[in-house]
């Protein structure tokens, strides 16, 4: 587990914009699960933690963009930057839509819930589905979409209040808190007609539950595998399951659907705006609270996603 002392928020000299760049100000940050194990892989240290955020053009000598633009960027955990404008994306942000739904529903994690569960997933009106983490960013808006698809629907968490959002504002039809009963025992009972789509966040005890209780055919898309990321290694012994169930799993990431993001956003933005899909945020106030967001991130201090806000 992350600790305070394994991060320092280092001051810098933001230079000005030169010809062709622009000068960035952060405004959200976004906080992610997948951080934690690039902390071991390849984030170089001393460096900004990457990542993903919303940032205000504060300067620009760049033709596509002036000053008070909003833009998407993956420039990592920095508060001020210069940047020559690639990989950033301008935001056009809807009036009648919070700013902060582009770092989840109308974001990365809506992309990933979106293409993770309607494309690798394969998912069909009507099917039984499985979800782990469901109250967190991503979980919260697969569960969602799959109910809007008709599904039934089974969510895991870890607390008793995450449990009762999901039982009594999302309206899923079981609802499992891993942490006040074991969760296979716990889900064969949730899961009468079996799992048709597991989608998976959590991996460990988890996955070994869900392997016996999948339908013929089923699909296991695998997004994360949280349970992992700390060191923490629980055997997965039921992967013999997959052979006569003729299971398949496959993983991805949210970069995997860009021929998606048209018909991703007029969708989420419809289901937004009609309150078909509802969303939590956990925002912790100022940049310098981003160790505190990444570690409470793995202490289940968040209610759906965790964003820092870096503009006052």
């Amino acid at each position: 587990m992350p600790v305070p002392e394994d991060f320092a928020i280092a001051p810098v000299e933001t230079p000005d914009a030169g010809e062709g760049q622009l000068q960035l100000q952060a405004v959200l940050v976004s906080v992610d699960p997948y951080m934690r194990p690039r902390l071991d892989a390849d984030q170089p240290l001393g460096e900004p933690l990457l990542g993903s955020g919303i940032a205000r053009v504060a300067q620009s000598r760049h033709a596509d963009y002036r000053e008070g633009d909003l833009v998407m960027h993956r420039a990592g955990m920095q508060e001020r930057f210069v940047s020559d404008g690639r990989g950033l994306r301008k935001l056009t942000p809807d009036p009648d839509l919070p700013l902060s739904v582009y770092m989840h529903a109308l974001g990365g994690t809506g992309i990933t819930a979106y293409g993770g569960l309607l494309e690798i997933g394969a998912l069909k009106d009507g099917e039984q589905v499985f979800v782990s983490t469901a109250a967190g960013a991503v979980g919260s808006v697969v569960a969602q979409i799959a109910k809007l698809k008709g599904c039934y629907v089974v969510g895991s968490t870890g607390s008793e209040p995450k449990a009762a959002w999901l039982r009594d504002e999302l309206g899923l039809d079981a609802v499992i808190n891993y942490q006040a009963e074991p969760i296979g025992p716990a889900l064969k009972a949730a899961t009468p007609n079996g799992i048709d789509v597991y989608f998976e966040n959590v991996g460990g005890a988890h996955l070994d539950a869900a392997l016996p209780r999948m339908n013929n055919r089923g699909r296991i898309p695998v997004c994360g595998m949280i349970s992992t990321y700390n060191g923490e290694r629980e055997g997965v012994r039921n992967l013999s399951s997959m052979i006569y169930s003729r299971v398949r799993m496959e993983g991805f990431v949210g970069g995997d659907f860009p021929h998606l993001q048209e018909r991703f956003v007029a969708d989420m933005t419809g289901w937004l705006k009609s309150g078909q899909i509802k969303t939590q945020e956990t925002i912790l106030d100022g940049f310098d609270r981003a160790p505190e967001g990444l570690i409470g991130l793995f202490q289940g201090r968040n209610l759906g996603k965790m964003l820092i806000r870096a503009e006052s």
